[in-house]
């Protein structure tokens, strides 16, 4: 891509959508902006007007994600040969939500795991909930465009059972000018949630990372808000209440074949 900073890094502009259909609707769409982060070549070349694990008004920090280490990657890479991708060697690609003056909450986080010749390996879904809590969705040899199948196996909202499956949708065009990422929640009784993440992507420049911070300062603050918004508007609506299960025995839950 030309006009790329060092380190590759690129920020998403666009919007999230959440619907929930039943049973009672509930539906928003915020605007929102996001990182794009080749992780490997960030590490190798520096992230150029992105603050990279140091302080800044917009940063990102490894020790977000995963188990907490200053170089996520270890993780991911011990993360992915545990559990039979020992291939993913390539770049490992990074859609999440930065630091904003120093504060962050990532609902969910996508890392597009490719091997070295450049073809998609696996992506890693990580959940994070308002518990503190983590879980990771493992997509094994997934392809752009196809629908993915993971059971669900982490507790997220209150007023959502931890049962049925999700299904996922991964896009990101061949100049990586613009992604989107859908996820929709199956219950017993079939489909109850609809979600997506979409933008168009930029080299993270200075000036990219000072519009973002112009238009929404504070964004991952906002985050949080809406969350318990939402919930509260839920609660309105008298949808049922579920309690918090035990966190799931393993970190990671595997890809379910289509049914």
């Amino acid at each position: 891509m030309n006009g790329t900073p060092p380190g590759g890094a690129l920020i998403g502009f666009g919007q999230v959508r959440h619907t929930r259909v039943r049973p009672a609707r509930n539906a928003f769409a915020y605007p929102t902006y996001f990182l794009f982060l080749p992780l490997r070549r960030l590490h190798r070349e520096g992230s150029g007007a992105l603050a990279h694990n140091r302080r800044g008004a917009l940063s990102f920090f490894d020790r977000d994600h995963g188990d907490g280490r200053d170089n996520a990657l270890e993780w991911l890479d011990e993360l992915l040969a545990g559990n039979g991708v020992p291939d993913a060697d390539g770049e490992a690609w990074l859609h999440c939500y930065p630091r904003v003056l120093g504060y962050t909450f990532k609902p969910v986080s996508f890392w597009y795991c490719h091997r070295a010749d450049g073809s998609l390996r696996a992506i890693v879904v990580e959940v994070n909930n308002t518990f503190g809590e983590r879980h990771c969705y493992l997509l094994d040899a997934p392809v752009f465009g196809a629908e993915l199948h993971a059971g669900k196996a982490f507790h997220v909202s209150p007023f959502c059972k931890v049962e049925g499956a999700y299904r996922f949708r991964f896009m990101v065009d061949g100049t990586r000018s613009r992604t989107v990422a859908r996820i929709d929640y199956d219950d017993a009784d079939g489909l109850l949630l609809q979600t997506s993440v979409s933008g168009a992507l930029e080299p993270a420049t200075a000036a990219a990372l000072r519009r973002a911070l112009w238009r929404h300062p504070a964004m991952t603050l906002g985050v949080i808000a809406r969350i318990h918004w939402q919930a509260l508007r839920l609660w309105a609506k008298r949808v049922r209440f579920f309690s918090k299960p035990a966190t799931p025995d393993s970190l990671v839950t595997r890809q379910l074949n289509p049914p």
